[in-house]
């Protein structure tokens, strides 16, 4: 065990003294990897903000329970009762047929077609503030009603709530190509990087394997200087996530003076920024695990 850890802390020191032995080509190559990184990373915070901002200025949706006809008023007390029990709805309000029709008599153009009616062909009605905003949520509750003692009808206007779940699907799916394909870019350039390396040092590489030297060791400090590399990306996309922000933040703000509305883009939580930082060391160690199998598959002496 100490024989390894200790293979480890050489081939990691190894990967910092070639990071510091060309520090202008490295920091080159780290520029490259932040703003190809940021890219993805910027259109993922800022849709991570609308899908924020969407949920807190979304009017609540609302679902229309509508009665049978000869629905009692011991029946509306059930349902009420129902309702107050349960779980995941905001509020709920009960609607007279009476202020049904007075509502439809108020509005513009219906006056006359309400006055010469008969009767009251409106129910009574409960009108259900729901919890939950997604358009799948709210149709499994609008069934749920349906399908309650008394009710004729459940309806629900989740339009704007499909519409919104299809954008930021589009908006995810954008951000998930853009992502994979500028990882592709970051691989190329951690590829080329250690093929530069490999080819500095390919007569060392040469003596090493003919004097008994595994691949493992051969490919152990490449490997950390590609995770190096591409940690540092990540550190400087983040970095440049960040100072985006904040410039984007400070016009931002006045626009959300004008319409009297909190407007502001936060970055990353921590665990999704160690997660970025996490999965651009891993592009750095594959695009460097690349070069170096590559190398060695094709230099393997006999």
């Amino acid at each position: 065990m100490r024989a390894w850890a200790s293979a480890h802390r050489r081939a990691c020191v190894s990967a910092f003294a070639r990071l510091t032995a060309t520090p202008l080509a490295n920091l080159l190559n780290i520029t490259v990897i932040g703003i190809a990184l940021a890219l993805p990373l910027g259109f993922y915070v800022v849709l991570a903000n609308l899908q924020g901002l969407a949920r807190d200025f979304s009017p609540q949706p609302e679902i229309s329970i509508f009665l049978v006809a000869e629905a009692t008023a011991a029946d509306v007390r059930v349902l009420e009762l129902r309702l107050k029990s349960r779980a995941g709805l905001a509020g709920f309000r009960f609607v007279p047929r009476a202020q049904a029709l007075e509502q439809l008599k108020s509005r513009s153009g219906l006056a006359d077609v309400a006055a010469g009616l008969s009767g009251n062909p409106l129910p009574d009605a409960f009108v259900v503030t729901a919890g939950a905003g997604d358009a799948a949520a709210l149709e499994t509750l609008r069934a749920e009603f349906a399908a309650w003692p008394k009710v004729a009808e459940a309806h629900v206007d989740s339009d704007w709530a499909r519409r919104l779940d299809r954008l930021l699907a589009v908006g995810r799916y954008a951000v998930l190509m853009l992502a994979a394909a500028l990882a592709l870019a970051l691989v190329a350039i951690t590829f080329n990087t250690i093929r530069l390396q490999i080819l500095t040092q390919r007569d060392e590489i040469e003596v090493a394997k003919l004097i008994g030297a595994t691949d493992g060791w051969i490919q152990r400090p490449f490997l950390y200087f590609g995770g190096l590399i591409g940690i540092a990306g990540g550190i400087t996309a983040w970095l440049l996530t960040a100072l985006a922000l904040l410039v984007f933040n400070n016009q931002l703000g006045t626009l959300a003076g004008l319409y009297g509305v909190p407007l502001k883009l936060t970055h990353l939580f921590w665990a999704d920024s160690l997660f970025a930082l996490l999965f651009a060391a891993g592009l750095g160690w594959f695009g460097a695990w690349l070069s170096v199998r590559r190398h060695l598959s094709a230099h393997n002496p006999s």
